[in-house]
């Protein structure tokens, strides 16, 4: 943004001023017959942040450090003469050797050109534009810039926080942090899928992927409702989605590859037609989101059930598992062949949609789209496993999305199971997966039987992991895995951001099963809520909360390691019921009037609300 105060025209908001040199507003003919009320939630100044460091880099650059990325509005105060100019660039992070790095931002500017008016004293901040920053570049300003000439006023959707999560690890809690601070960087009216380059645009799949975490972290009802109203609008005559949501790409593409290739209907993506929805229903209890949706979601399946052939789907340009680290050199397309990872997601949503109509009364439709979906799973399964029950894919996400959707054949899960820790230990416990693995790898894990490989996953800190983000100074999610090198190399300027939510979709398995705070989709909006917590990774405690429309529901464990008693606290809201389960070879040692059945290796109570506390013993 170019402001010159100089230009400013005192007194022209007071009665009396002279505006005759103005130009009057005119009238443009207009009908009422399509305008309707905005509805969503306000962008909105949200915190103001203070820079924690001023610092000159070894080019002589000055630099001014905020500790924190986030979008904000910069602003800038101080002294000059008439004419003098300021020039700011906002950016994300240093370069290896200390120095102001712009590459990933490509196109964006970033910059703040402002003249000064006078002599007096001046504030400024932006009118028309936000920045993703953590950093700002003094280029110009008048006498030396210092820590009291800058804030920042973090921006996002207006959106109540209503989860909490900690523990006893440090780095998860940084990691909790970051996927926060993601969160609030990037719904910015629609869930940008990144606030700093030249992009910022509504991508339905990483909107998809973290819909789950963001929904357990803020009150984004509002947010996505009316997202998914744009999304309905947007969609084709056939039901295709489009891969961003307001669809900007079939007349702004990014270069003419994407134009010829296509513009919408890619797995998982598109999917976020379906899978939102469901996450909302689930979360807030209200089927009025599945009433409003349901013609676009029932368009996007009958849009993969007319491509399909043979029950398999696949169409037009395919991100697949983007930007897995088992991809080809210099290729963002991961490994897992497009056919097996779109008819997964055509199985998956295909049986949200089954479970909707259900919950809408349509009985028909949903015994119609049961069969629909059943024929695929049967087509997934003869295609995608062979008879020795090994995958035709040997790719962690392939085995992740048959676990996690529930399509590999009964006779060949534990085998499933036992290929996908193959295929782990072979990176030495590290994950290789993008987009479409990534969010559920610990989950097809810890529902596995294989609870003590999803924490060591969880828990790795070294390239490729969650928390080698964390190590090397991260405070929002990355785009890549190694955005920043071991070396302290940049990954690609193409396409590296460091304010890029997708990632942090693991937000979802620490208050899913670290925590152990679920929902009971039969009775939604934790009007019943599960608690089971799964013990592990060396955590001594962990405490999570969420404010339901009921109210609190709140769970913290500890530990002790000498004797092995867990200490579970659970609070129930008013009007709410819970599920209590003792997991992992549980014996209890005081159920606090609860009565504990024992169902397999599972304890089980049902609690009205109320505070509790629990005390067990786990096998050592």
């Amino acid at each position: 943004e170019t402001y010159d105060a100089s230009l400013e025209q005192d007194g022209w908001d007071k009665p009396g001023f002279d505006d005759t040199s103005w130009r009057a507003a005119k009238a443009v003919p207009c009908t009422s017959e399509h305008i309707e009320a905005q509805e969503g939630s306000p962008v909105a100044l949200q915190e103001v942040m203070a820079p924690t460091l001023a610092f000159t880099t070894p080019k002589g650059e000055r630099v001014i450090d905020f500790g924190q990325n986030m979008s904000a509005l910069p602003e800038i105060r101080g002294k000059g003469k008439a004419g003098e100019t300021i020039v700011l660039r906002c950016f994300e992070v240093l370069d290896k050797d200390g120095n102001v790095y712009t590459d990933n931002l490509r196109r964006a500017e970033q910059r703040i050109t402002y003249t000064i008016k006078d002599d007096k004293p001046f504030v400024y901040r932006p009118h028309f534009t936000f920045f993703g920053f953590r950093f700002i570049h003094v280029e110009t300003f008048p006498g030396r810039a210092d820590l009291d000439n800058f804030k920042a006023y973090v921006i996002h959707s207006d959106m109540p926080q209503t989860g909490s999560f900690a523990c006893s690890n440090p780095d998860l809690n940084q990691l909790q942090h970051n996927i926060l601070w993601g969160l609030k960087s990037n719904f910015v009216d629609v869930p940008t899928d990144c606030p700093q380059r030249d992009e910022r645009l509504g991508w339905t799949g990483d909107a998809q992927i973290f819909c789950r975490t963001a929904s357990y972290n803020m009150r984004t009802y509002t947010f996505f409702k009316k997202w998914l109203k744009d999304l309905a609008l947007d969609q084709t005559k056939e039901g295709g989605v489009p891969h961003v949501v307001p669809d900007v790409l079939y007349k702004y593409p990014f270069d003419n590859w994407l134009l010829n290739k296509g513009t919408h209907s890619a797995t998982a993506w598109a999917d976020a037609a379906i899978i939102i929805p469901w996450v909302l229903y689930l979360t807030f209890g209200d089927t009025a989101i599945l009433e409003v949706q349901y013609e676009s979601m029932k368009g996007w399946i009958d849009f993969m059930k007319t491509h399909a052939k043979d029950n398999i789907w696949n169409y037009k340009l395919q991100f697949g598992d983007w930007v897995a680290l088992d991809a080809e050199e210099g290729s963002y397309f991961g490994a897992t062949p497009n056919d097996l990872t779109c008819t997964a997601y055509y199985a998956y949503s295909t049986s949200l949609f089954v479970k909707i109509a259900r919950i809408l009364g349509k009985e028909d439709v949903a015994n119609e789209y049961a069969a629909l979906h059943d024929k695929i799973v049967q087509t997934f399964q003869e295609t995608f496993f062979n008879a020795d029950g090994t995958m035709t894919a040997q790719t962690q996400t392939a085995h992740i999305l048959a676990l996690h959707f529930n399509l590999a054949p009964k006779q060949f899960v534990a085998k499933t199971v036992e290929n996908l820790k193959k295929l782990l230990a072979e990176h030495d416990g590290h994950l290789v997966t993008g987009f479409v693995g990534t969010p559920y790898f610990c989950h097809a894990l810890s529902s596995n039987g294989c609870l003590d490989e999803a924490y060591e996953l969880l828990l790795k800190d070294d390239f490729p992991s969650w928390l080698y983000q964390v190590k090397k100074g991260a405070t929002t999610i990355w785009e890549h895995w190694d955005g920043i090198k071991p070396d302290g190399s940049m990954w690609s300027p193409d396409m590296n951001s460091f304010n890029h939510y997708a990632y942090g979709a693991i937000g979802e398995w620490l208050y899913r099963v670290v925590a152990g705070l679920d929902i009971d989709e039969h009775k939604p909006g934790y009007k019943h809520a599960i608690i089971a917590p799964r013990i592990g990774g060396n955590l001594t405690w962990v405490e999570a909360s969420y404010q339901s429309v009921y109210g609190e529901v709140g769970i913290r464990w500890e530990r002790e390691s000498k004797t092995n008693v867990v200490t579970l606290r659970v609070t129930v809201p008013a009007n709410t019921t819970a599920t209590i389960r003792l997991l992992d070879g549980a014996t209890l040692v005081d159920g606090d009037a609860l009565t504990f059945a024992k169902r397999e290796d599972i304890l089980e109570a049902e609690a009205g609300s109320g505070v509790y506390a629990i005390h067990y013993t786990l096998d050592a």
